[in-house]
Parts: structure tokens; sequence; C-alpha cells
């Protein structure tokens, strides 16, 4: 008789077997490949399909959870704290089904060492990814304990409880603690797929707002970023390149430089140039002198900026691959009103508040490396490459960072202080960009541009739509030397990475191109760009930003030529059921049947989207007031509803939302990178300005969606479509003007307006 694979396992057979079955030692085969994190390259393989979340590619709950004999335990992920809560809520999680307090847990992020390789913190992945499976392998933990607490007691394992207080109870008051019974127990075995959950009506914590664990080092000014860290004997470093990327410094003084005080060492291998100081300011001092060389531009010029034509020009221009996203045919009635409108993006900078930083220490010819980055095994790999180390060489620690939001420069300077560390065995070396190195430097959201025509007949249904976008790619993400600016520097250079599209359902550019509405005659198709005049790479939300607002605007275009209202026109053509009610909660909570009509300088506007059509859910309403004289737009009120599932901690949902919004008006409202023709102009928060705490919405209200006992959706990036759709709507019904080229700045919009 053969033994059956741990996950072919039933729950009955696996309490009732006589043993626990341990298989580690040949890993079973991989069927197939995860996304990384939604955002490009293939993550872990997929070696247990029956499972849930990241459990498919690491079934082992070992790789998960550990307790301790004397009851400590530790919750491992691959997913890193971004500032979306994220520590908070898996704690929260493995709180919830293995039934003990909160603060019994230690929760450790992404370290190559430690934890299991979930591909990218991005995507909005992480509680659908990573909580899911934690959710599941605490419970076949809790699951197994109980088991063999019920075989120590010769009781049924199913009349074995727990309290919420880390100990097992028999129906005779007989008790033990987890860390007893997990000393007689190995967790090295595979989950199985039906683990039973907690039911929600007995959760404890799940559900629960608890205070965030990231916050108080953050606002008391402890040590919360990896910028923080210090390291014994710890040098500092400044790298040195041309103003932006694709410019080179020309005979940079080498020589003056190496005799300043306090400067330990240069570092030039190739086309890659460092110094290191014993402190950070005579690194500073050093940069500042060599970028006193003159430079030149060493690849093709820029693209124009500063309007929607601009970009539609450069775009429109590259060679484009056309990928079919959506072709329907259905019956429907003769189109009676049309509307054929484009709408454009500029690049955008990340804009992080703290310029990227990164440690790197080369020990007895091992590296370790502290990174902010989003990938933190890719980051291993892409040192292990640009280093020619064996990848068991190289141990890569996620540590915080102020703020990404998508690719920054957080892998470039990960790699590049791993270059200097080589050179300088045995030194930590802490290197940090400048301001205007990271506004010059890092990857940019990519430049987009979409043209949609719709057409509605005579009973108000829309009988044809067309959606077309353009867009560089946005998975441009490192995941080997090629892929970094250090690696462009070798000699010879690695190779870049060719970039490619990211399929659908997640997409990039085409990202929630695929309207949820059920629109007659649909045709979407994706003009992909190759070719990419500006380094780019992903943006928080990828193309969910552009595509959300030109559906969203386009709607309220038509409901406009047709005298419909927007909600009307939106519930009209919306079959899902869950879609449905977020619309009519935040139009309930918002008050939108007694809103405010457009009277030339104030006005309403709302957007729906559910985020790649298998995240979260979530509508916006906007109150918006127009100064005619100076074009400036202040947001009085927003309301958000979102649908996110099951939420963990229903206070860091708002948080998401609520950031997501702000950021999303600061885009659309605010931002582009501006260029000339031999690099970019942006480099400070004066040449790229973003939203002030002047411009914030006088309120935002959050209404998150109870869903007991839901499997979780991604939150973070669903506000980010909805929010500019709901500004541009706003503004378009305070004063009759359509913008469809962001930014919708004060400039922009005064000019639209014409003489007050």
């Amino acid at each position: 008789m053969s033994t059956p694979h741990p996950t072919d396992l039933s729950r009955r057979g696996f309490l009732t077997g006589g043993a626990l079955v341990v298989s580690f030692a040949l890993a079973p085969k991989a069927f197939a490949q995860l996304a990384g994190g939604g955002e490009g390259g293939a993550g872990p393989a997929v070696v247990a399909p029956d499972l849930k979340g990241s459990l498919k590619s690491t079934p082992w709950l070992d790789a998960w959870i550990r307790i301790d004999a004397d009851g400590r335990v530790t919750v491992f992920t691959g997913k890193v704290e971004l500032g979306q809560g994220i520590r908070t809520a898996l704690t929260q999680v493995a709180a919830e089904e293995l039934d003990i307090p909160p603060a019994a847990i230690t929760l450790v992020t992404a370290d190559t060492e430690r934890t299991p390789d979930e591909g990218l913190t991005a995507g909005s992945h992480s509680m659908q990814d990573s909580g899911t499976a934690i959710q599941n392998a605490a419970a076949n933990v809790r699951m197994l304990l109980a088991a063999e607490a019920a075989r120590d007691w010769g009781v049924a394992a199913d009349r074995v409880t727990t309290g919420g207080d880390g100990r097992l109870h028999a129906p005779d008051g007989r008790s033990l603690p987890y860390g007893e019974v997990a000393a007689r127990l190995s967790l090295h075995v595979q989950a199985v797929p039906d683990a039973p959950l907690r039911r929600p009506s007995d959760y404890r914590t799940l559900g629960r707002e608890l205070p965030r664990v990231d916050i108080p080092a953050k606002l008391t000014g402890g040590a919360a970023y990896l910028h923080d860290m210090r390291l014994p004997g710890m040098l500092h470093a400044r790298v040195v390149r041309g103003p932006s990327v694709g410019t080179s410094l020309q005979s940079p003084d080498l020589d003056a430089v190496a005799r300043m005080p306090g400067v330990v060492n240069i570092v030039r291998q190739g086309g890659f140039l460092a110094v290191v100081a014993e402190r950070q300011w005579p690194a500073i001092q050093a940069l500042r002198h060599l970028q006193r060389a003159a430079y030149a531009r060493t690849q093709s010029p820029l693209p124009a900026d500063g309007t929607g034509d601009a970009v539609a020009e450069t775009l429109k221009a590259l060679p484009a691959r056309d990928i079919p996203i959506m072709d329907t045919s259905d019956p429907a009635g003769p189109a009676v009103r049309s509307v054929k409108a484009r709408y454009t993006r500029p690049w955008i900078s990340h804009g992080s508040i703290g310029p990227s930083c990164a440690i790197a220490q080369y020990v007895d010819g091992a590296m370790t490396v502290w990174t902010h980055s989003q990938g933190t095994f890719d980051v291993r790999r892409v040192v292990a490459e640009l280093l020619g180390l064996p990848l068991e060489k190289v141990h890569a620690i996620h540590a915080e960072g102020a703020g990404c939001y998508g690719q920054n420069g957080a892998d470039d300077v990960a790699a590049d202080a791993a270059v200097i560390a080589k050179a300088m065995p045995g030194h930590p070396i802490r290197l940090q960009w400048m301001r205007e190195q990271e506004f010059g430097w890092e990857p940019l959201g990519p430049g987009m541009m979409t043209e949609l025509e719709a057409a509605l007949g005579a009973d108000n249904r829309i009988v044809s739509w067309r959606h077309a976008v353009w867009s560089n790619p946005h998975n441009n993400r490192p995941v080997g030397a090629g892929g970094v600016l250090a690696g462009n520097e070798a000699d010879p250079p690695f190779p870049a990475p060719e970039g490619r599209p990211i399929p659908m359902p997640e997409g990039d550019g085409s990202r929630n191109s695929n309207p949820l509405y059920s629109f007659a005659n649909a045709h979407v198709v994706y003009h992909f760009l190759k070719d990419m005049p500006v380094r780019v790479s992903a943006l928080r939300s990828l193309g969910a930003h552009l595509n959300v607002f030109s559906i969203e605007s386009m709607l309220d275009e038509l409901a406009a030529g047709a005298g419909i209202d927007p909600l009307a026109i939106r519930l009209d053509h919306m079959r899902d059921e869950r879609a449905r009610d977020v619309m009519h909660a935040a139009a309930d909570r918002f008050g939108w049947s007694k809103r405010p009509k457009g009277d030339g300088r104030r006005g309403c506007g709302m957007a729906f989207a559910r985020y790649k059509n298998l995240g979260a859910y979530c509508a916006v309403a906007m109150e918006v007031e127009v100064d005619r004289e100076t074009g400036r737009t202040l947001v009085r009120r927003a309301v958000a509803a979102v649908d996110c599932g099951q939420p963990a901690n229903p206070d860091g949902v708002r948080n998401q939302i609520e950031g997501g919004l702000v950021q999303s008006l600061s885009w659309t409202g605010r931002e582009a990178v501006r260029f000339a023709a031999d690099r970019r102009v942006s480099f400070d928060w004066s040449s790229y300005p973003i939203l002030r705490f002047d411009d914030v919405p006088g309120s935002v209200d959050v209404v998150v969606m109870d869903r007991p006992g839901a499997p979780f959706l991604g939150t973070a990036e669903a506000a980010q479509g909805p929010s500019a759709a709901a500004l541009a709507n706003a503004i378009a019904d305070a004063t009759g003007v359509r913008l469809r080229d962001m930014p919708l700045s004060p400039e922009r919009l005064k000019a639209a307006l014409g003489p007050v």
C-alpha cells in the first residue's frame, strides 16, 4: 500500500493517522511559475497547486511558523513593510488562526536566509499571497497541536479547543501550553489544503483595529528606517554619475579628491565611480567636487515635455506590438450619441521622501546587503551575478525605507553599495543617494496615452466601446545584473534585459483597460512599446492609473452628453453585485443624490474600479472648489468605499485608501518630470512639485465593507485610478471644462477656462 502524498491527505485522515508525514528531502515537481508580485519576472515555482496563496510555492509549515518550547512564536513572510501596515495585518492573521495574542508573535519579513521567497512585494499581492499562506499555515499548525494534545489525553481531536491564550484545552479542564506540545512535533511537514479556519463569529483579532506596530518609531524619531542603521566601523560612500541617466562625467578630478581630508578610498571599476569617507560630510564634499566636471549625453535625446501632445507624439513615433485585450461582438441597437477622446499621462517620478539607501558588508567571501527594495530575493540574485559570487554567498535582508511605490532607486543603490563593499572587505559601507541623484537616476513611471471611442443607443445603453492604450513596459525590475545601473557600468557591461509586457489579467500598461462593466461590442488593444526613450519601470498601480482615469472620464462624458446621472450610468452597466454595493456605499455616505450641482466653481465627481478586476473594489466621490482666477482646485471632501474581502485591520485599510487617494491627487493634479534634450531637469521639490499640506482634501471618509471570512483582496493600489478620475469628473462638473491630459494643473485649468 503506497503512502499518500501529504497534500493528498484529508483533514480527517491527517488527524487520525498514527504519525506525521515528513517530506522535505526531495522537492516536489514544479508545476508552473507564480507572477513575481504582479509586476513582471517569474516568481518561485509552484510545487503544491492545491494549496492557497504562497503555500503553493513553499508548502512546508516550518518555513512560515516556528513555536519554541517556551511558547514563543515566530512567523515568517517573504513580503516586506513598505509603510502599508503589512507587519500589523500579517501578525493579526497569524494570531487569529493560531488563536494567540498578537503580542506573542515575532514577525520576520523578507530575509534570504530565513523567510520564504514570495517574489516582489508589489501589485497589492501581500494579503492575497502571504496573508492567505500564513492564514492556512497557522490553521494547519493549530490542527497539528490539537491532534497531538488529543493523542496525549486520549480524546477525539475535535474535542480539543483553544482559548486565545496559547493553551490547548481538554473537555475535562486539563490544558497544555502550545510550547510543550510543539516540542514533541516537527513542523517540517507540508500543509494540507483543507485545514479548518476559525469561524468569523469567533474572531478575537482579525478585523480589529490594532495599533500599527511600525508607527511608534516613526513618530518618535526612533530607528524606523534602513537610513537610521549604524554598524560598528561603518564607512560612508557616495556614488558619482552624470546628472541623469544617459549622461557621463568627463574627466572628473580624482587626484584632488583623493587628497581631501576624511576621504578613505576612491572605487573605480569600469564606468562605476564612488568615493568612500569616514563620515557623510566628507563624502558629500568629495562628490560635489567631482560633479563639477563637464558631462556628455551618451544616449539618444530625451523626449519633449510639457503637453499631452508631446507625450502622444513621442509614444506614437515608437514601433508598437499590438496585443488584443478584449474583443466582443454583441447585438445592440444603433448609436445615437458618441464621444471620442484622447487621455495622456506624462512621465512621473516616485518622489520618495527619503532618497534610496543601502548598507553592504563583505566578509570572508560573503556579502550581506541591507536593502529597502521590494524584491529582497532579487537583490540577492542581482548582487551575486554582478560580483561573480555564488548565490549562497549573498545574504539580503530587508529594512524599511521611506517610501518606494514601485521601483525607485532601491535596487540600484543596493547594487552600488555591494560593489563598493566588495572593494573594501570587512567594512560596512553605507551608501545613500542625494536628492538630485534620486530624481536623476531612478526609473520613472511610464508616460502613457489612451484613445477611447464609445457610443450610446436610444435607451442610454452603451452599444460600442473602443479603448486603445500606448505604453512602454512597466515591469523592468532587475532580476539580474543588467537591470541595475552598476551592471550597465561594468566592463564589459551586463546586457540590459528586454522589456516585456505582463500578460493579463494582471497586465502592466494594459492593467484595468478591460472594463468590469458590461459594455456591448467592446474592443480593447494594448499598443506595447518595447523601445524606451526614458528609463522606466513600475510605479504604483501601473497602467491602471491612466486606464481607469480614461474609462471613468469617458463614462462621465457620455453621461453629461445624454443628461444621465453619473452614478446611474455606472449601475446600469454593472452586473457584479459587490461592485454595485461599493458604489452605493460611497454614494450614500457622500450624499450623492443631494450633492451640490456644478455652478462654475463647485462641483462633484465620482469613479469606480476593481483593481486589476481581481483585487479590491473601490469607489470614490469628491467635491471640489475651483478658483477660476488661478486655476487652483481644492478637494473639499472625499468619500471612498472599499471591499477588500475580510479586512485584517480596518484602520489599516483606511490608511491605504486615504494614502492612495492623496497620492493620486498629487500625480493627477501636479506631477510631471521635465526634460531638456540632454538630461532630466526635475531635480528637487521646486522643479518637481507634489501635493502640499494645504492642498490635501478637507476631509477623507473611507467606508470599509464588512465581508466576514471572505478571501483577502489586495488593497493598497485600489484607490489610484478612481481618485484620478473622480478629480477630473468633479472639475468638469464644477467648470464645464473637461481636462484629459495630466497633470490637471492650475496652469492647464486656467488656460482652459480662459479669461475670467
